[in-house]
């Protein structure tokens, strides 16, 4: 990977500057995307953005930023967003720094602010090495997320038209299924959201689908995807519950979205395991419904008060032991496990009635049926 570390005046950077808002910001001749369209807006407070005009006009060192080049000789701003926009913003005349804006400036002071020199580190390399040196600078300021730094890498028509349908206020997406997922749509949450699911079905990472598709045309199979799952999981659970919110409904749509359910029985087994007290873990209803697992619901265990009961009950005597005979048929407490009479899948329940206290090896050889 090349790593070079160039000064860059102001002049140069807020040449042809344009603020087009949700579809970027870009500068340096068109040739440096300051912020990629449906990026996250964020932007310095007014001290904040004061301080780096005033650290220009005394001529103070700035930190450094970091751009990287693509093969077509164009640059992506990775760090250092909010002070290139501050300075654009005050060279445009967007905002005056107290009293003074910068056509107030005498020429000489605008030409001191416009020969300032930025110390940017521009780096070349492959997908893999961009990346991990990203996630190596991205340690001050507000963090870049996981999603926004991939997105730094894999840019192209295809990243834009995923980011209209996934990475914007009031997108699509959001739209469709804000009540099925979690996180922020402009942090890239959604995006990577999908691209999970999608990937996953594949069998690859965020980051091989992302390359794989990067010099495509548009997005469309990754919408029409997406759609595929919410329609499948409103179909098969019909009545929302607050519950199913930030569910991985497209990895349960890869594993069982080509099996046949009835929605009406789906939603009568829901409304009973959402009264049982005890199922501990109320959105792992729905992944139990479709697979069968009962890890899924964290059934309540039994207590120690509980243990404790049954065992003297028992007089510490294990019942399958004894009904074999063996020699051994009595154990202190450590020694023995709570179990189900009646299992908790044929309708028992986690209470002192339904509890036996079983040696570990009886106990683990009843699980394992």
């Amino acid at each position: 990977m090349k790593i070079e570390l160039h000064e860059i005046t102001i002049r140069e950077v807020v040449n042809g500057y344009i603020d087009s808002q949700e579809n970027g910001v870009v500068g340096y001749g068109g040739r440096l995307n300051i912020r990629p369209a449906f990026q996250r807006e964020f932007v310095y407070k007014e001290k904040q953005r004061n301080a780096v005009i005033e650290t220009v006009m005394k001529g103070f060192p700035l930190n450094v930023m970091y751009w990287v080049k693509d093969e077509k000789g164009n640059f992506e701003l990775l760090d250092g967003q909010q002070r290139t926009i501050s300075i654009c913003q005050y060279v445009s005349g967007d905002f005056s720094l107290g009293s003074r804006a910068f056509h107030n400036l005498t020429e000489t002071e605008k030409q001191q602010i416009l020969n300032y020199s930025l110390m940017i580190y521009v780096c070349e390399g492959n997908d893999k090495e961009k990346l991990d040196w990203f996630k190596i600078i991205n340690i001050a300021g507000v963090q870049l997320k996981e999603q926004e730094l991939r997105n730094a890498i894999y840019t192209g028509a295809w990243l834009s038209d995923a980011k209209r349908y996934f990475s914007k206020n009031g997108c699509v997406a959001y739209l469709l299924a804000n009540k099925y997922l979690s996180g922020e749509v402009n942090r890239q949450d959604y995006l990577e959201t999908v691209l999970s699911w999608i990937s996953a079905r594949e069998g690859i990472k965020i980051e091989d689908y992302m390359s794989k598709h990067q010099h495509d045309t548009h997005a469309t199979p990754l919408w029409q995807y997406f759609q595929a799952v919410i329609h499948w999981a409103q179909t098969i659970f019909p009545k929302y519950r607050k519950e199913m919110k930030g569910l991985a409904w497209g990895l349960l749509y890869n594993a069982y979205g080509d099996k046949i359910y009835d929605p009406q029985e789906m939603e009568r087994k829901t409304a009973i395991l959402m009264q049982d007290d005890d199922i501990t873990k109320r959105s792992g209803i729905y992944e139990y419904l479709l697979s069968g697992n009962e890890k899924y619901l964290n059934i309540r265990a039994f207590t120690e008060n509980e243990k404790r009961q049954v065992y003297e009950r028992q007089k510490g005597i294990c019942p399958h032991c004894e009904r074999e005979r063996r020699e051994k048929v009595f154990y202190e407490l450590e020694e023995m496990e709570a179990d189900h009479i009646t299992p908790w899948c044929e309708g028992g329940r986690t209470s002192v009635d339904n509890c036996q206290m079983l040696c570990k090896e009886h106990n683990r050889r009843k699980s394992n049926r």
